[in-house]
């Protein structure tokens, strides 16, 4: 089902239409090489075109559309450097948010084991979607315990290529793997050891490159 779009001002309109799109771009539900228009996605979100006009624009920027002038607009197929380059700037970055964190836990290793809790609920039901919004809530938690939230958000701004990878592989399997990582991570943080905590995040974000070899082997179509 398609994400909801709240009546509301036309910038933040544009805005909740980015988000629904790209949600479903990167959980598969609008596909590598789907052609979609402009009047298609505002019935599908119930908004009027300006706002999708607007959102087409960002999502073209962001390098997930396709926008050809006459023609249909593309939803773009996965960059294997996009996603690279996607990996680069989140390792940076979050290596730098866990070195701090374990520096000075406080209680946050408990917020963690919740969270992980609740990953494990959502990979036991198979539900790929909500261990995705679990998975990337508990990075962000990372960021805000380690009181640079806005970090995770440049974060966010540049990692759609590798969400899709990642969705793509969300696999009861994957997601178990993942948890574990979590685990190992979350103690590391727990022990107050900035050095055991990178360690541990850069082994788990290192995952993105088997997870891009395992993709494009098993959807070669839906990359470039």
């Amino acid at each position: 089902m398609a994400a909801s779009v709240l009546n509301t001002s036309e910038e933040t309109m544009a805005m909740r239409v980015v988000g629904a799109l790209r949600d479903d771009i990167v959980t598969m539900a609008l596909k590598p090489g789907d052609v979609i228009s402009e009047s298609d996605i505002a019935g599908r979100y119930g908004v009027s075109r300006q706002p999708v006009r607007e959102a087409f624009i960002r999502l073209a920027q962001q390098g997930l559309l396709l926008i050809r002038p006459k023609r249909a607009t593309v939803v773009k197929k996965i960059s294997p450097e996009g996603v690279r380059q996607s990996r680069f700037i989140r390792e940076s970055i979050e290596v730098e948010i866990i070195r701090r964190l374990a520096a000075n836990p406080g209680d946050a290793q408990a917020v963690l084991i919740e969270l992980i809790a609740e990953q494990e609920a959502a990979s036991a039901a198979e539900d790929s979607r909500r261990f995705h919004t679990l998975d990337e809530l508990f990075h962000r938690t990372l960021a805000r315990l380690a009181g640079v939230e806005y970090a995770w958000q440049l974060i966010d701004d540049h990692k759609m290529q590798l969400d899709r990878v990642r969705y793509l592989t969300l696999g009861a399997s994957s997601s178990r793997v993942a948890i574990d990582e979590h685990k190992i991570i979350a103690r590391a943080v727990g022990k107050g050891d900035p050095t055991a905590a990178e360690a541990a995040m850069r082994a788990h974000l290192a995952r993105a490159e088997v997870l891009l070899s395992q993709t494009i082997n098993d959807h070669p179509d839906y990359f470039e």
